[in-house]
């Protein structure tokens, strides 16, 4: 009995050193800030002074089998908590990943650098909704390797999107069903 229990002691041993291991990786945090001064031609427009400030905390480690898993979490101007994914990418089969609120086609929407031309990047607030892909909620997505001769395939899935944003630190759906 004495030499089970040594056994079972030096596997428990080897199994939380594997996991510990398996669970290295980093974490960075980058941002940027500008300040704008818009007016109007008309009314009362307040303090015409703004701030904008962003951050990004990235985290990433690699698993023993070669596989990487990264995560992203996005702080933008006044928002709390912008969005934030986690991918798991997976030698020879592509890339997994869960988001909130961007992917899709937000993937390739709105890349080029601006000079505030656009309307929704001043301080004018006009309402516009921007294309949003697959929905702003929570979704899963796929993208394959580049193996296919440079060609790449995205999907996306985002399960009754129309019901709400997920939570940023719950496993439910923000919108009430019923």
């Amino acid at each position: 009995m004495n030499k089970l229990t040594k056994v079972g002691v030096s596997a428990l041993c080897g199994s939380l050193a594997a996991v510990a291991s398996a669970n290295a990786g980093s974490l960075s945090v980058a941002g940027t800030a500008d300040v704008t001064w818009s007016g109007l031609d008309y009314g009362n427009q307040g303090n015409p002074i703004g701030l904008g400030s962003n951050m990004t905390f990235t985290g990433s480690g690699e698993l023993d089998n070669g596989s990487t898993v990264t995560l992203n979490v996005v702080h933008t101007n006044t928002a709390n908590y912008s969005s934030s994914n986690l991918t798991w990418d997976i030698p020879g089969l592509g890339k997994l990943g869960v988001n909130q609120l961007y992917n899709g086609i937000d993937r390739i929407d709105d890349k080029m650098p601006t000079a505030w031309e656009e309307t929704w990047g001043t301080a004018v607030g006009t309402g516009i909704q921007t294309v949003s892909g697959v929905g702003g909620g929570m979704n899963v997505n796929w993208t394959s390797t580049n193996d296919m001769g440079g060609l790449s395939i995205h999907a996306a899935f985002s399960p009754k999107a129309k019901e709400g944003a997920g939570t940023n630190d719950k496993s439910t759906s923000g919108g009430a069903v019923g």
